[in-house]
C-alpha cells in the first residue's frame, strides 16, 4: 500500500510540468487528494486539493491561477499540472489523501517527495 508522486524536475521559469500520484494497493477514488510542497528552510505549505465526491477544487493563493489539480479514478491517480512556474515554486512536492487546512489522521496515505527546480 503507497502513494508515490513523480514528475519532478527542472524546468526554466515560465515553464510547465505535471506531477502525478499514483496509489497502489488501494482505491484513491475513495480519498480526497492534496498537494503540499516544502522549500528549502519554509515549512510545508498546501497547494492544492481534490474531493473523492464530487471533484471540487482548491488553491492556494499562491498557485491559483498557474496550477490545476486533477484526478483520474480510473488510472488511480492525481495530477498537479504546473504552469508558468516561477523560481520561487522551487520544492519538494507532496501529494496525501488529506487536504490542506485539514487535520491529517494516522490513517492519511503519503507519497514521497518529488523534487521540482525552477531557474530564472
Amino acid at each position: 500500500v503507497q502513494l508515490q508522486a513523480s514528475g519532478g524536475g527542472s524546468v526554466q521559469a515560465g515553464g510547465s510540468l505535471r506531477l502525478s500520484c499514483t496509489a497502489s494497493g488501494f482505491a484513491l477514488h475513495h480519498y480526497q487528494i492534496g498537494w503540499f510542497r516544502q522549500a528549502p528552510g519554509k515549512e510545508r505549505e498546501g497547494i492544492a486539493c481534490i474531493t473523492s465526491t464530487d471533484g471540487s477544487t482548491s488553491y492556494a493563493d499562491s498557485v491559483k491561477g498557474r496550477f490545476t489539480i486533477s484526478r483520474d479514478n480510473a488510472e488511480n491517480a492525481g495530477y498537479l499540472y504546473m504552469n508558468n512556474l516561477k523560481p520561487e515554486d522551487t520544492a519538494v512536492y507532496f501529494c496525501a489523501t488529506v487536504c490542506p487546512g485539514v487535520v491529517p489522521t494516522p490513517y492519511d496515505y503519503w507519497g514521497q517527495g518529488t523534487l521540482v527546480t525552477v531557474s530564472s
